[in-house]
């Protein structure tokens, strides 16, 4: 069964979210795996524990938002 981690900056919204899942699982699906066999797991982590060049995100990318 594949396990599939997503890694976002936090605040992503929930519709955003249940397309990441569906467009995912249909990936797999294409391919011949049944969408019962697949899980995705959304990990929102904060920007400030997000490091880009060496500095925090909200550093580095202070004007970048989530979706």
């Amino acid at each position: 069964m594949p396990v599939v981690h997503v890694n976002m900056w936090k605040g992503i919204s929930v519709e955003a979210v249940k397309q990441i899942i569906v467009g995912i699982t249909q990936v797999f699906v294409d391919i011949g795996i049944p969408a019962q066999a697949v899980e995705v797991i959304v990990h929102e982590i904060p920007k400030t524990h997000w490091g880009i060049e060496g500095k925090p995100a909200t550093e580095a990318r202070p004007d970048a938002k989530p979706p």
